[in-house]
């Protein structure tokens, strides 16, 4: 059976199928058969055993314009406000953004905080850029990751 994924908890490793049968179905990391972990709006193919999914293969991948983080967004606001963690507050990883917010503004007092969250925002950078969509979707705006 065909279906989306809905919600997926990376904390828990677990979350929730919407089938094309209307029914929704319970999702665990045993039965993913995917190298990337399980993302929002992903299609699948799985076995419906009575409310679980098993052998959960990934058919489509979501398109990354289609949600409302792009890597190239990230990559430009870490390049020109990554002092300031604008990429980590677009991204939704608030508390990163706060420590680069305080290291970028009232860090450069002692030197090298300013000068750490400037690096960290450079690398950032390149490392958004030179990232596949997939694998930013996955790591940065699905994952728990908050740091390269």
């Amino acid at each position: 059976m065909q279906g989306t994924i809905l919600a997926f908890d990376f904390r828990s490793g677990e979350g929730v199928i919407s089938g094309e049968d209307g029914l929704r179905y319970r999702i665990t990391m045993q039965e993913w058969k995917h190298a990337l972990p399980p993302a929002v709006g992903q299609t699948v193919d799985f076995q419906p055993a009575g409310d679980i999914a098993g052998a959960i293969y990934v058919i489509q991948q979501p398109s990354p314009f289609s949600g409302d983080k792009n890597r190239l967004v990230a990559a430009l606001l870490a390049l020109f406000l990554g002092m300031l963690g604008v990429h980590k507050f677009y991204l939704g990883k608030n508390t990163a953004g706060l420590i680069m917010l305080a290291g970028g503004t009232i860090g450069w007092v002692l030197v090298l905080p300013g000068l750490a969250v400037a690096v960290i925002a450079f690398i950032e950078f390149i490392i958004y850029l030179t990232t596949s969509d997939a694998d930013f979707a996955a790591r940065y705006v699905n994952g728990p990751r908050a740091w390269f």
